[in-house]
């Protein structure tokens, strides 16, 4: 089903210089996207990657030197004046620092679009009200931004960027000025609102956990030129990249215990020795099922070697997370056996398509 969802933004070839006398600086070099309707989409980079010059130019808040931008079947790079403003209309913007006005209260700083695009003001009310209700700030209204904590002002921005119906929501850092607790929020807000109204989404972030947490597709941007890009699940699973692998590495990072230094670690069988393997239990939301109609990180496969092969297993650390909404597990064990006994477990966890990194032999 996902590949026959309509593209909702497209870049063809778009480039951003920035001209100074001190040298000029290639933001964005031929950059091609495909965004999908209805999906949450990332984007994430180190700084000065070229993220956010690159979300800015879907909105045309930065003018591409070259290239072309596509939202919903509409050309933004041939727009100006009167005809921008109004496709900009079908695209909301949330910041990293919320940018809401000071002297107007909640509900006020909601209506502000909308009072620009002159709508009557019972339409204004009525809109406000539907919002403040859907990012959970109704009893909110009458307040004024200082009063208010980090987290309700990004829902109070979050409103804002959806008054006008847009199609689209851009999210340029939205979540790095939050405390982990208040970003888990406002990702399942975000969530939600993606659920609810179909909104395509994307989002800007340095941090992978947030990609993690939220989207169904991600690009890798460094240097002003996408590395990669692809579903989540494959993206993080299988990183080709090495400015990639960093990226997945500060989420699942596998050390061994101090138990196991390194020059006791050898990459050969010895008798008496015992394998140390990271095995990684993922269930693709494409992939098909398995015979017995069970995703893989479902299945008793630990056991499954055990009884099969002979074979004991040390479970030395583990951790269950998720993938957006998909169950992702990693075990770091120690297969102890003969050497038959743990070359057959290793070619039936391969079968059954268990990702396994193998990190050598102990005593």
């Amino acid at each position: 089903m996902e590949g026959c969802r309509v593209l909702m933004i497209q870049l063809v070839n778009v480039e951003k210089t920035y001209y100074s006398k001190a040298g000029n600086i290639e933001a964005l070099k031929k950059t091609n996207l495909e965004i999908r309707d209805g999906e949450i989409f990332g984007i994430i980079g180190l700084s000065g990657a070229g993220k956010s010059t690159l979300i800015r130019c879907i909105n045309m808040l930065e003018v591409p030197t070259g290239g072309q931008v596509f939202v919903d079947g509409q050309e933004m790079t041939a727009l100006s004046g009167a005809a921008l403003r109004k496709a900009r209309q079908n695209i909301g913007m949330i910041f990293q620092h919320f940018n809401l006005l000071a002297s107007r209260t909640v509900e006020e700083n909601v209506a502000f679009p909308l009072e620009i695009q002159g709508l009557p003001k019972d339409q204004i009310r009525a809109r406000v009200a539907e919002l403040l209700k859907l990012v959970q700030l109704d009893t909110r209204k009458d307040y004024y931004p200082s009063q208010l904590s980090g987290g309700q002002k990004q829902r109070v921005g979050i409103a804002r960027a959806l008054a006008s119906n847009p199609k689209v929501l851009l999210s340029d850092e939205a979540t790095s000025a939050l405390d982990p607790q208040t970003t888990q929020s406002i990702l399942a807000l975000l969530k939600d609102i993606n659920r609810k109204l179909n909104l395509t989404i994307v989002l800007i972030t340095h941090q992978m956990e947030v990609v993690k947490e939220i989207c169904d597709r991600v690009a890798v941007i460094e240097n002003g030129n996408i590395l990669e890009e692809g579903s989540m699940y494959r993206v993080f699973t299988n990183p080709q990249q090495d400015t990639t692998k960093e990226f997945v590495r500060t989420v699942n990072d596998i050390k061994l215990p101090p138990l196991f230094r390194k020059d006791r670690v050898k990459q050969s069988y010895f008798p008496g020795a015992k394998l140390i393997v990271n095995l990684e239990f993922l269930s693709d939301p494409d992939a098909p099922e398995t015979k017995d109609g069970t995703a893989d990180a479902y299945q008793p496969v630990v056991s499954t070697i055990i009884k099969k092969f002979g074979v004991d297993v040390n479970i030395l650390s583990g951790k269950v997370d998720y993938l957006k909404d998909a169950p992702y597990g990693t075990l770091l064990v120690e297969v102890i056996g003969g050497e038959d006994a743990i070359r057959q477990s290793l070619a039936y966890l391969e079968s059954v398509h268990v990702k396994r990194e193998v990190l050598g032999y102990v005593e």
